[in-house]
């Protein structure tokens, strides 16, 4: 993404806020590593936390010292900020923490808008991908901001597998629940799964765009989702993002077809 916003001359910068990361091969304005360090707290003999505990710890220790990020942002006015933050899913659903992220960028006058991640090699499955999109609904609900949902990793994909997960870009639950019925034995789960397929469905909450990062049209496409979400530059003439394009394929349907052809 910062090399595509880079061909566009657009100005990104990128906060590390995963203190378990060990390397990436872009530069960044600010690294939680320099506050604290999950290795260095999984090391503590007064603490004795393992990885999952460790990064907790870490993500709590920052809440507390939201200073440190104050300082390292600055002041400096129309910051395109990208967040690159732990995948620990407690952090989203069960713990506080993320949400006091967003509600101290709100504060410093941000508009925040959460990019929610999932593997698409995890989704080709229906029971895994209800599993996803709740999960994806869940971080929705609990950190109250816009939510662009994006499948990662489309390159690595089979042929057969794009094909496949067409179908749960934009996802018709009840008709999926069906072809997946025979799979559900047990009357009180397949009660339980329809209920929250229908949750999924009636209210249109949760739905995907494809990211192939060695597609330009794919990056764009989920770069103007967010900018919309955000209202990125207001006060310039503002356009929807777009589906679809002269000689380009669409978000969905064309798009699949044309990897698939290839």
């Amino acid at each position: 993404m910062v090399q595509h916003c880079e061909s566009l001359n657009r100005s990104v910068q990128v906060v590390n806020l995963d203190p378990a990361a060990e390397h990436f091969d872009y530069d960044v304005m600010a690294d939680i590593r320099e506050l604290i360090e999950v290795a260095d707290v999984m090391e503590d003999d007064s603490l004795r936390f393992g990885p999952n505990g460790g990064l907790v710890f870490c993500m709590e220790y920052f809440v507390r010292n939201f200073d440190w990020l104050e300082e390292c942002l600055g002041h400096v006015e129309d910051d395109y900020i990208l967040f690159d933050c732990p995948g620990q899913i407690e952090l989203y659903t069960h713990l506080p923490v993320m949400k006091q992220l967003v509600e101290q960028l709100q504060q410093w006058e941000f508009r925040v808008c959460g990019v929610f991640l999932v593997d698409s090699q995890f989704m080709v499955e229906s029971f895994k991908f209800i599993s996803g999109a709740m999960a994806a609904l869940s971080a929705m609900v609990a950190l109250e901001i816009p939510q662009v949902n994006v499948m990662t990793k489309m390159d690595l994909l089979s042929k057969k597998a794009k094909a496949e997960i067409e179908k749960y870009l934009d996802p018709d639950m009840y008709s999926m629940l069906e072809d997946s019925a025979s799979l559900l034995q047990s009357k009180q789960f397949k009660k339980l799964t329809k209920a929250i397929c229908g949750l999924i469905d009636d209210y249109s909450m949760v739905r995907f765009l494809p990211l192939d990062r060695s597609d330009e049209e794919s990056v764009n496409i989920v770069l103007q989702h967010v900018d919309f979400a955000i209202q990125y530059g207001e006060d310039l003439e503002f356009k929807e993002p777009k589906e679809v394009e002269e000689d380009r394929p669409s978000t969905f349907d064309e798009y699949f077809q044309d990897r698939v052809d290839e």
